[in-house]
């Protein structure tokens, strides 16, 4: 188990964490993640730990750390994010971390620089007890899980060459050969509870193209945002089937339209409308397929609409979903330390994203897990449970201990 003193340099760290300011650069007041990378890279060389970067962008590089197992054929990886999403709309100090009734406050404490700090002290104790995992380890901190998965599957590539390129889809990733991995596990707020599905997203844009004409003579132009109303409605009812079939772990798959945008100027019949679509996927489900039902979709209401001309854009950021089968070695091993420490330990399904999706599409066992609420994820008022925290860290190391 963790001492008192280790506990408490757990904290410690996930504090010098949230300190740094590490919002993806994509976001308003985003920097890249070098600052917060150099620190978890000094951090493992301190301790005499093998460590190297992996440039994804410039300022933008993977950190990856390495503790050599006893079967240097077999390997766990470990992985965590170095960015965040934006402070805006927080009402606390985003980089001041605060502690108060066991809760660190601060961007990033939760999603998830907590599962960051304890993976990284689970290296560090066995670093320092001498006691070499079955396994190899790999621990890698990588950019812009928040954005577009440019660091994971930046990993992958390096980890499986040929397979994908930086440049392509995360989603793109395709079953191989896959490098010797036998398990990922990526750290994500679930409650300590062992994720082995989430759901897979495609969004993209549909887009109604009208004609201009004055408001006050209509009837000369082709109204987009009219046209628009067309499509919606029937993705709104479309969307109703989607309720008919649900995934054990999972529910239903599900559709959002997040944003509208058309016109000009109130007195303009507006020529142009897009909306933005996002939709999550079920394991059972195929991007080309679904993109194909809309696309079915659109035409049919098109040809309804004689002066209607409407486009369904290429998807702007898909990933697959994952899913784990809960009888293999991994999970059960999982499974078997919480068991040990008394913790919840059945396998569930999350609906959000990560980027455990990229080490499954390799054909991977792969699992998210790690401290803190996804309902404090992206809020105003983040924070995670320091008592989490410190159980994380000792979940993970005598997992890394007693695969086998």
């Amino acid at each position: 188990m963790l001492n008192h003193q280790t506990a408490d340099d757990v904290i410690e760290t996930l504090a010098d964490l949230v300190r740094i300011n590490s919002v993806n650069p994509n976001y308003d007041s985003g920097v890249p993640e070098v600052e917060l990378a150099s620190y978890v890279e000094r951090y493992f060389e301190h301790l005499g730990i093998e460590t190297w970067r992996q440039e994804v962008y410039p300022d933008r590089p993977n950190v990856i750390a390495r503790i050599p197992g006893r079967n240097p054929e077999r390997r766990i990886v470990l992985e965590a994010h170095l960015d965040t999403v934006s402070t805006d709309g927080m009402t606390i100090d985003p980089w001041r971390p605060t502690i108060c009734d066991g809760r660190l406050y601060g961007r990033g404490a939760c999603d998830t620089k907590g599962g960051m700090a304890a993976m990284m002290h689970a290296l560090a104790s066995l670093n320092r007890d001498q006691t070499p995992p079955e396994c190899e380890v790999l621990f890698a901190a990588t950019i812009d899980e928040e954005f577009s998965y440019r660091g994971v599957v930046a990993l992958c590539n390096s980890l499986a060459p040929g397979v994908v390129h930086p440049s392509v889809l995360a989603s793109d990733i395709a079953p191989q050969d896959p490098w010797h991995a036998e398990v990922a596990i990526v750290a994500e707020p679930t409650g300590l509870l062992p994720v082995i599905a989430s759901k897979g997203v495609v969004r993209f844009m549909i887009e109604t193209q009208g004609r201009a004409a004055h408001s006050s003579k209509p009837h000369l132009g082709a109204n987009a945002i009219a046209h628009m109303a067309h499509i919606i409605t029937a993705i709104e009812q479309d969307t109703l089937r989607l309720m008919q079939r649900e995934h054990p772990l999972l529910g239903p798959a599900t559709c959002n339209i997040g944003t509208v945008r058309g016109g000009v100027q109130v007195n303009f019949v507006p020529d142009r409308c897009t909306i933005e679509i996002d939709r999550r996927l079920l394991p059972s489900e195929e991007r080309e397929t679904v993109l194909a039902h809309y696309q079915q979709l659109v035409d049919s209401v098109a040809a309804t609409h004689p002066e209607m001309c409407v486009i369904l854009h290429p998807p702007t950021l898909s990933d697959r979903p994952l899913e784990t089968d809960a009888r293999g070695p991994a999970v059960l091993s999982l499974v078997a330390v919480l068991d040990e420490l008394g913790l919840p330990s059945t396998p569930c399904g999350v609906p959000f994203g990560s980027d455990a999706s990229k080490f499954g599409a390799l054909g991977i066992p792969s699992m998210i897990f790690g401290p803190g609420s996804i309902d404090q994820a992206h809020s105003a008022i983040e924070y995670i449970e320091c008592s989490q925290v410190i159980q994380a860290a000792e979940i993970y190391r005598r997992f890394l201990l007693s695969y086998s």
